[in-house]
């Protein structure tokens, strides 16, 4: 028999409350630049119930910044149990929660107490487009997920190998699957970069990058629909990660992306332009920013309910995830790609 659970009220510091979003600092920030209701959001079912694996699947590779060799393994979740990781034997498992999220460069970082796991954004956005609502995610080797082809095409590869299934609860029933459907518009910005929401019947997200030292990325915009059967799949998921090549030098003497490489990112010049084509797309950075962004704002689900919310998503430049957790985070009600 099928029930709903709406996230629960956690007895932590987090400034997060159910039925939310965005944190209660972020739509009192909102409401100021002109929204007018108390409640822009609301839980809405979606229709079906909440999923995980049919079964275990797991992928190895190089950590991206550790440069290390890691092994994940995906594997199946009670209903209303959500998304985390279990790092190691002895360390508490981290729940994929925005709650867990630290500052870090160049990555998604979560951490609980010692135990921490790096670059978890691809992982997390083909679990969340892919509908894998409940996971648990070991990691051995380190505490890097693995970059891989740096896209999230190898992890929709083993999630569709693995199956999914209805979860269920520790009562042997399911738990009807709920999103957040947004009934007015809300922003935030910081500096030239803003993520904004707007009401819509589905999910669509829409982003624009502006790189002019770099023409041959340039200044784009892409949108898609990426809940719609094999939007994400197809179009989203295979979109490589990518990184100036002027910039390379001083990010390594910063101690980064020692385990990148042509294999695992696309490498644009300011002047050359691409320097290990073709791409895979005539986009694909926009499109692997909407695949960042996935992943990012899977971070908001509890409980195993939807992170995406029901309505359109638009992001320009970065600072999309710094806006969203430093409000959660942080004191500063306007403060943290």
């Amino acid at each position: 028999r099928s029930r709903r659970t709406a996230p629960r009220r956690r007895r932590t510091r987090s400034h997060c409350r159910s039925g939310e979003m965005f944190p209660r600092r972020l739509q009192a920030s909102v409401r100021k630049f002109g929204t007018t209701s108390s409640s822009p959001l609301s839980w809405q079912p979606t229709g079906k119930p909440q999923q995980t694996l049919a079964s275990g699947v797991e992928k190895s590779g190089v950590g991206l910044h550790s440069g290390a060799s890691t092994t994940v393994r995906l594997l199946p979740a009670m209903a209303g149990e959500g998304r985390y990781f279990s790092p190691g034997p002895g360390r508490p498992r981290i729940p994929a929660t925005v709650d867990h999220v630290v500052e870090s460069p160049l990555c998604t970082t979560l951490r609980r107490g010692a135990a921490r796991v790096l670059t978890v954004e691809h992982l997390l956005s083909a679990l969340e487009a892919s509908g894998v609502d409940n996971a648990r995610l070991e990691i051995d080797g380190g505490d890097e997920v693995p970059i891989l082809d740096g896209s999230a095409r190898e992890w929709v590869e083993a999630i569709e190998e693995a199956g999914l299934c209805a979860a269920k609860d520790h009562n042997g029933n399911e738990i009807a699957k709920l999103a957040t459907l947004i009934h007015e518009p809300m922003y935030v910005w910081r500096d030239d970069s803003f993520v904004a929401a707007f009401p819509q019947r589905k999910t669509k997200i829409t982003y624009g990058i502006s790189f002019p030292q770099v023409p041959a990325i340039g200044c784009r915009w892409f949108s898609c629909f990426p809940m719609d059967d094999l939007v994400y799949a197809e179009e989203i998921g295979p979109s490589r990660t990518f990184c100036i090549y002027e910039e390379i030098e001083s990010l390594r003497n910063a101690g980064l992306i020692r385990g990148g490489s042509i294999e695992n990112a696309i490498v644009c010049s300011g002047t050359t332009g691409w320097q290990n084509p073709p791409l895979r797309f005539h986009d694909e950075p926009c499109r692997h920013k909407i695949l960042d962004l996935i992943g990012d704002i899977s971070l908001l689900s509890e409980n195993g309910n939807q992170g995406l919310p029901i309505g359109h998503l638009i992001a320009y430049k970065k600072g999309v995830l710094d806006v969203v957790t430093n409000i959660t985070v942080n004191d500063n009600a306007l403060s943290k790609e």
